[in-house]
């Protein structure tokens, strides 16, 4: 049976894991405690690990899904 869904199971499976990268990289930035968060984590690691879940985000929409 034809799956009429556009991604495979590993698609959603990146893309979910994209989406919690997102969201532990805006938590990283918010736990900065300078002022205005102009800290290594506000400024620094929250932004990288931002960066890494859209590129993990486009990965997952560009794969090509086995069928």
């Amino acid at each position: 049976m034809e799956s009429k869904l556009p991604f495979g199971k590993k698609n959603y499976q990146l893309m979910i894991i994209g989406i919690l990268t997102l969201v532990v990289g805006f938590i990283i930035m918010s736990l900065e405690s300078n002022q205005h968060g102009f800290g290594f984590l506000g400024l620094t690691l929250g932004p990288i690990v931002v960066m890494a879940g859209f590129v993990i985000e486009i990965f997952a929409i560009l794969h090509k899904p086995t069928r």
